[in-house]
C-alpha cells in the first residue's frame, strides 16, 4: 500500500459502482487470486475513456477479461479493444466473458506472448493500456510507441511495486531485483523520453500516465 489505506478505503466508498455483471466478475476474480485492476484505478480509467473518448484501444494483459469489459462500458460507440493474453488456462474464461456479456464484436483477443504480438501489428492505437508483467513492460515499450498515435494516451499501471520502488536493490528480495531494476528503468525512460510526457501518480499500485507527442 503506497497510499494511507483509510484515504483509499474513503474514496472508494464514493463510488457510485459498476454494471453488475462487473462486481461479479471483480468478486470472481479475488475469490481465484486473479489479478484484476484496484477501484481506484478503476475510476482513474472510466475517467480517461470518457475525457480522451478514444476509438482504438490495445491492451497488454487480458487475465480474465475484467479491464477490457470495464473499458468496453466507457469507451465511444463504435470503439474496438485488442486484447493480448499469454496464459493459457485465462484466455477461455476471458473469451466466454466477452461472449456471454455480448462484447465479441467490440473485444479482440489475440493469443500469444506480447513481445511477439506487438512486433506483429501495424495498425495504430490511440489508448494503450499496460497491465502485464511488469518486468517485460521495458521490453515492449518500443513496439508500444510504434503503434501509439501521436496525442496518444499511454496507461502503465502497477508501477511502483507496492512501495518497494523507492528502495535500493539490496533491500529487495532477491527474486524480485530484476523486476525492480526494469521498472525503475521503465519510470526513468518514460519521464525522459523525448516523445512523452509523463506523470507518475501514486495511484493504486502506482501508475504512470503518458501522452505521445
Amino acid at each position: 500500500m503506497i497510499v494511507d489505506e483509510r484515504f483509499v478505503d474513503y474514496i472508494n466508498s464514493l463510488e457510485r459502482g459498476n454494471p453488475a455483471y462487473l462486481d461479479e466478475l471483480e468478486r470472481f476474480a479475488i475469490e481465484t487470486d486473479v489479478p484484476i485492476i484496484r477501484k481506484e484505478m478503476q475510476s482513474f480509467l472510466k475517467t480517461l475513456l470518457v475525457m480522451n473518448r478514444p476509438m482504438r484501444i490495445l491492451e497488454v494483459g487480458t487475465a480474465i477479461g475484467f479491464s477490457a469489459l470495464l473499458m468496453s462500458e466507457y469507451m465511444p460507440e463504435g470503439a474496438h479493444i485488442t486484447t493480448i493474453e499469454k496464459y493459457e488456462k485465462r484466455i477461455p474464461l476471458a473469451r466466454a466473458n466477452f461472449e456471454q456479456h455480448g462484447k465479441s464484436d467490440c473485444i479482440t483477443l489475440l493469443e500469444g506472448d506480447a513481445t511477439d504480438i506487438l512486433a506483429s501489428l501495424n495498425e495504430t492505437f490511440d489508448f494503450i493500456f499496460m497491465d502485464a508483467a511488469k518486468g517485460q513492460y521495458i521490453n515492449f515499450l518500443p513496439d508500444v510507441l510504434r503503434l501509439l498515435e501521436k496525442g496518444g494516451v499511454l496507461l502503465s499501471d502497477n508501477t511502483l511495486q507496492d512501495g518497494d520502488i523507492i528502495e535500493s536493490r539490496f533491500a529487495v528480495t532477491r527474486r524480485n531485483r530484476t523486476i525492480h531494476g526494469r521498472m525503475r528503468e521503465y519510470l526513468y525512460t518514460l519521464k525522459n523520453h523525448e516523445l512523452l510526457e509523463t506523470a507518475i501518480l501514486p495511484l493504486g499500485d502506482g501508475v504512470a500516465l503518458s501522452v505521445k507527442r
